[in-house]
């Protein structure tokens, strides 16, 4: 708008494309029943008149139109991926996204970034794989309407999106045993202490993999080594068991930043992945379809994830539902260069 000009309301707006007032006001709330018809009368209106909406004066009505994103760390690319579905499915919506990064194992640092976020009063927080404790998580629920990504927890307080950490596993140890491999370790991520999450991902993961060996008979050679999903904590881990009196010949990472980690490990040591060391990731994100990384991981349909929070999100905000949920996204093995038969 040009200093001095007249500023366009939702009147102008409704005028330009022939609609009520009403009509404009539940297109700009994403309100449930309008029509797409309507919905594209009432934006071309918008971008022809270029009306943008007053936060401030929305929120002093009840409501910013502002969501916040918790993420454990900006370095992990899976991060990405869900962030991409989140916007996809606020594309065409009047909410903006408001981003928060801590690590994944800083509570007190996550706890200030979410009650900044509630301060400031944001209309719904999305969780991803929160260190927070969770009884302050279900308190924060009750009062903003919160999905959390990742954790298995349930409560009537908040929505979930998880994946199916248990088949994802089983996918993994199985395509490894298929290949001829049975000392195959894991990379895990250590428990964050005081959380009260019972039901991380990476505790399901871990669960998972114990049984999925025992499954096949290789109990006694299963081996995790609890040194983070970062990249750091991936070469650390591959260090300790590729120098160990017993180094196996398959890794794998829970996560595919770890994975890149273990490339590090193995090249300082003269390893080749996969002549010496088959490997393994979890995330599939767009680094493991690198040519040079290649890297054979479990797809969990990050974005697909990412919309699916949005989706249940936007339905607690404007109160289309009143009870929980729980969404689960069924995960698939993407084999890549990084996986071979073992060696003789």
């Amino acid at each position: 708008m040009r200093p001095g000009s007249k500023r366009i309301t939702i009147a102008d707006v409704a005028r330009s494309a022939g609609v009520s007032t009403s009509a404009v006001s539940k297109v700009l709330t994403n309100a449930y029943g309008v029509s797409p018809a309507m919905r594209e009368r009432v934006q071309a209106a918008m971008t022809e008149l270029g009306y943008r909406p007053h936060a401030a004066a929305r929120g002093m009505r009840g409501r910013t139109y502002t969501i916040g994103v918790l993420l454990a760390g900006i370095r992990n690319a899976f991060y990405a991926d869900l962030l991409d579905g989140v916007n996809a499915e606020l594309r065409n919506t009047e909410y903006a996204l408001f981003i928060g990064s801590s690590s994944s194992s800083e509570m007190e640092d996550q706890t200030k970034l979410i009650h900044a976020m509630v301060d400031r009063q944001m209309d719904g927080l999305i969780l991803i794989a929160p260190a927070v404790a969770r009884t302050e998580v279900v308190r924060i629920a009750a009062e903003v309407p919160t999905v959390v990504i990742g954790h298995h927890d349930a409560s009537p307080a908040y929505d979930i999106v998880v994946n199916q950490d248990g088949a994802g596993v089983d996918l993994v140890i199985d395509h490894l045993v298929a290949l001829g491999h049975r000392d195959i370790a894991h990379l895990s991520h250590p428990t964050v202490r005081g959380s009260q999450w019972t039901q991380r991902p990476e505790h399901h993961v871990r669960a998972a993999y114990q049984e999925a060996m025992l499954r096949h008979g290789l109990a006694d050679l299963a081996r995790v080594v609890n040194s983070g999903y970062s990249d750091e904590g991936g070469y650390l881990g591959a260090t300790e068991l590729l120098t160990s009196a017993r180094p196996p010949t398959a890794i794998f990472a829970g996560a595919d930043i770890a994975a890149t980690g273990v490339f590090r490990a193995a090249a300082d040591l003269g390893l080749r992945i996969p002549g010496d060391l088959s490997l393994v990731g979890y995330n599939n994100t767009s680094v493991a379809a690198l040519a040079p990384v290649s890297l054979t991981s479990v797809d969990q349909a990050g974005a697909m994830m990412g919309e699916t929070a949005a989706r249940l999100l936007l339905e607690r905000i404007e109160k289309r539902r009143d009870r929980a949920v729980i969404m689960a996204s069924t995960p698939h093995l993407v084999t890549r260069a990084s996986t071979a038969p073992a060696r003789a």
